[in-house]
């Protein structure tokens, strides 16, 4: 009888490792696997159940909104495991989301294993008991993670970080600038402003204006400018915000490529700050939420950092304005100051040599495949 696995991702980050896990068990297992995610997993051969586009979303009280279609979403999820009774559950980051599902699936005697685990020793610690009550075994892309969540009672197996075979770039800077009618003589700044609309929304108006400001400071060999769509968005989403300004490239579907290419990026707090890391890009890290929100998190998070990159590497490495420290005024600053300093810049790469030994040999994909198909054999 062929095993039932649910899987359930929420975040475009998140759906790619998705992705590329059920592809891995469904050649190691044989099994069927269906739940959350989207248009890579349903690639992957992932049965969906329900789109993870429609509870995507930042912010804590952004989420009130979205809650009748967490709970309609759940519901349908928890439906189809009480008719497939599933072997496994595969939850993956999304905590918001996946919390709560891993509570109900335990209720139901489904067994759980997290991939990507909420980041609980940065925000909200007390979380860890719930995760202890729902989750069989934590899987961690973070060496320190492994220690922690053992240390509180809960079964953690570190497999390393996903990202760092797959990041590298398949074009030249040369072949880069040539593809996209650009000018090699000037130097490039890449902008990586989020994968979500409302990320967006905060991030591209400032940043414009940091440009505009940029390019009256920098004259007459004014940087340029690339901006990289994630995948679970297009150019689309950003024309309304750049209609007050000329020659923002927009490219799709080549971040790696785009960063690879750049002197510098302004990055979106987030697994890009890694990405960009692992590529040796000096960068600017920004962040903004709705003043509520911020209000709310300031009061739950516990690290001395915000940038993942600041997290893995202990100190910090890269500059972070987030929130009222987001100003046009202070990023174009940053900005000029790694553009106009190859000092700042080298120092700021040999920083970044140490993120790949932090982050494991490669192959989590793999190993955390091998630990799932050990559960199911069990």
């Amino acid at each position: 009888m062929t095993p039932q696995i649910l899987i359930s991702a929420g975040e475009a980050s998140s759906e790619m490792y998705a992705a590329r896990l059920a592809a891995v068990l469904q050649q190691r297992t044989g099994a069927h696997l269906f739940g959350m995610g989207g248009r890579k997993m349903r690639e992957a051969g992932v049965e969906l159940i329900a789109d993870a586009g429609e509870i995507a979303v930042v912010g804590i009280f952004e989420v009130l909104k979205k809650l009748p279609a967490v709970f309609r979403i759940r519901s349908r999820l928890l439906k189809e495991a009480a008719i497939r009774k599933p072997a496994l559950a595969i939850l993956i980051d999304s905590p918001g989301f996946n919390l709560g599902l891993a509570r109900q699936l335990r209720n139901r005697g489904v067994r759980v294993v997290y991939f990507i685990g909420p980041q609980v020793w940065a925000w909200r610690p007390g979380r860890v008991r719930w995760i202890k009550k729902r989750v069989e075994r934590m899987l961690v892309i973070f060496p320190f993670e492994e220690e922690f969540y053992r240390k509180h009672g809960v079964a953690a197996t570190f497999v390393g970080h996903p990202l760092v075979e797959k990041v590298h770039a398949n074009l030249t800077r040369e072949e880069f600038i040539k593809q996209n009618q650009l000018d090699l003589a000037r130097p490039l700044v890449a902008i990586l402003p989020g994968s979500r609309p409302g990320e967006i929304a905060h991030h591209l108006p400032v940043i414009i204006d940091a440009i505009k400001q940029l390019r009256s400071e920098l004259r007459p060999v004014s940087p340029q400018f690339v901006l990289a769509a994630a995948t679970s968005l297009n150019a689309q989403h950003f024309q309304p915000f750049l209609r007050g300004i000329a020659d923002v490239k927009i490219v799709e579907g080549q971040t790696y490529n785009v960063l690879a290419a750049a002197d510098c990026a302004i990055v979106s707090s987030g697994t890009a700050t890694v990405e960009a890391g692992l590529l040796g890009v000096p960068m600017v890290v920004i962040y903004r939420l709705s003043r509520l929100t911020a209000f709310v998190a300031r009061r739950l998070v516990s690290t001395p950092f915000f940038a993942m990159v600041n997290l893995i590497l202990g100190k910090g490495v890269v500059p972070e304005l987030i929130q009222d420290d987001f100003t046009p005024q202070a990023l174009a600053a940053e900005t000029k100051h790694l553009l106009a300093s190859p000092t700042a810049r080298a120092e700021m790469k040999a920083e970044f040599a140490e993120l790949r030994t932090k982050m494991g040999p490669g192959g989590a994909i793999e190993q955390a495949a091998e630990v799932i198909a050990a559960m199911l054999r069990s």
